[in-house]
């Protein structure tokens, strides 16, 4: 999965070099391939990667629950000891 996505990142890379190179004798052509590179990085690469990163955690460890922010704090929860 990481080849694919390193794979998807390096072709739209190199069609937004590409798209700048001719960008003077053909315009339309040079802005579909920077358009195109564009859109295989943020739509296809940056997704994919997101997903195989994401997997197998848990999305309540992200959350900014109150639990949580007691826990980035160093707080321990506060439950009083003689009630």
């Amino acid at each position: 999965m990481k080849y694919i996505i390193s794979l998807i990142v390096l072709v739209s890379i190199g069609a937004i070099i590409y798209g700048f190179s001719i960008q003077e004798e053909q315009l339309i052509l040079a802005n579909k391939y920077i358009g195109f590179g564009t859109a295989g990085i943020f739509l296809l690469a940056m997704p994919l990667f997101l997903y195989k990163e994401s997997k197998g955690k848990k999305m309540n460890d992200y959350m900014l629950t109150e639990e949580n922010i007691r826990k980035m704090q160093g707080k321990q929860s506060e439950k009083p000891e003689n009630q």
